[in-house]
């Protein structure tokens, strides 16, 4: 199931749902930017905004995705091996 992207992620200085629902959303823009990807290129092919029809709604909502990837990737990951794993996640010894 494609998940809904927001024009402007829900910021905040901790993670949110929103960033766990579109982690991988995130990744891939990092991705297509480190591969000198247009603007117009990641909102249609990542975000499935079309930019000839909403420019302005492309490049905003490419920017707000861009910035919080990036803040994920330099802040928001401490709190992802921060995090207490639940205990059907802890390793049981035979």
């Amino acid at each position: 199931m494609k998940r809904k992207v927001q024009d402007e992620v829900p910021w905040s200085d901790s993670l949110t749902a929103y960033d766990n629902e579109h982690f991988t959303i995130y990744m891939r823009l990092l991705d297509a930017s480190a591969d000198d990807a247009s603007e117009d290129e990641m909102a249609q092919l990542v975000l499935g905004i079309d930019p000839m029809r909403e420019p302005e709604r492309a490049r905003m909502a490419v920017r707000s995705h861009l910035d919080r990837a990036n803040w994920m990737v330099t802040t928001g990951y401490k709190e992802l091996f921060a995090r207490r794993p639940t205990p059907g996640e802890l390793f049981q010894s035979s």
